[in-house]
């Protein structure tokens, strides 16, 4: 019954536009849209399973961006920079699947599903597959008209849980929510230079971060350490226990010290998170619930619907212009 209210109360704190998404939105007009794109990330899946990860992260920069609206995978040319251009997402990946499957939809369903849709609906086959919640997608989002590497103003791995909370808090997301949607970090990697200070030279101070697990820095310098011209900046996994499974043993591990980005291990250490950490890491059903919910809410920032943005025939494209009629 707890779970049932606390769903209720998110869905009635929703902005707007997602009154207009539902789930089944393509029930009609692309009946099959939802199983065309599951098959895409299951060829995908079977051969690399670090997809997850990044649809989790592709999904997360583009919502965060302008909103969901598949902003993120307009390609830059000679004529324009994109939001591909901006750092944050020059290691985004995954955007081939997201063609693979948008390709499959335009010859089922011309000009029917957006991109924007695909990356959410790709994005809740690829956690399930690796072991999270299979929740409903509410559809209907539609592409933008805009991607602009200025937009691009993400959270970094340095802040402090109050810095990052305010990037969600601009989002109408809550404490809550900003622990469950990080809790994605118990699929993935980070690069070295992403979090090499803590392990060498945490704030200046020529030593380790005293907050992490010295076995985890005596493993991440011997990653660190193997860089070499071919591999200049290797990476380590998230989650040091279960690294391809969507779980609640990411949780568990930054109680333990065991976290390997600052924000991660913030969340344990902080007051304002580390409630949440600990119901998580105590009870995986629980975070199952609550980053299923939390992944919807998440696909409802600022999305464009109705008769707003278009959709896209190339996701990777605005749609021509049409001439104008006098």
């Amino acid at each position: 019954m707890r779970v049932k209210i606390t769903f209720l109360v998110l869905i009635l704190v929703l902005p707007l536009a997602f009154a207009q998404l539902k789930v089944g939105f393509y029930k009609n007009s692309c009946p099959r849209a939802e199983s065309i794109v599951q098959a895409a990330v299951q060829r995908r899946f079977n051969r690399d399973k670090s997809i997850t990860a990044a649809l989790l992260r592709m999904h997360f920069h583009d919502c965060f961006v302008r909103g969901c609206d598949a902003s993120i995978l307009i390609e830059p040319n000679r004529k324009r920079q994109t939001e591909k251009n901006a750092g944050p997402n020059l290691t985004v990946r995954g955007y081939e699947l997201i063609d693979e499957a948008k390709k499959n939809l335009e010859a089922a369903c011309r000009s029917t599903v957006s991109c924007a849709d695909i990356i959410a609906l790709a994005t809740r086959d690829a956690v399930s597959l690796s072991g999270g919640p299979f929740y409903a997608v509410p559809t209907g989002r539609r592409d933008g008209l805009a991607s602009n590497p200025e937009d691009v103003n993400l959270p970094g791995p340095t802040l402090s849980v109050s810095q990052a909370f305010e990037f969600f808090r601009a989002k109408k997301m809550t404490m809550d929510d900003m622990v469950t949607l990080l809790g994605a970090h118990t699929v993935g990697v980070a690069r070295c230079s992403f979090f090499l200070d803590r392990i060498t030279n945490f704030r200046g101070t020529g030593r380790p971060d005293p907050t992490m697990d010295p076995a985890l820095v005596v493993k991440l310098n011997r990653i660190c350490g193997a860089a070499s011209g071919s591999n200049p900046d290797p990476t380590a996994f998230l989650d040091q226990g279960t690294s391809f499974t969507v779980d609640s043993q990411f949780f568990n591990q930054i109680r333990l010290k065991r976290g390997v980005m600052q924000i991660d291990q913030e969340l344990a250490n902080d007051r304002l998170s580390r409630q949440f950490v600990s119901g998580f890491a105590s009870n995986n059903t629980l975070f199952r619930t609550r980053f299923a919910q939390a992944m919807v809410k998440m696909g409802s920032i600022e999305v464009l619907a109705g008769k707003a943005g278009e959709i896209r025939t190339n996701c990777r494209d605005f749609n021509p212009k049409r001439p104008r009629a006098f």
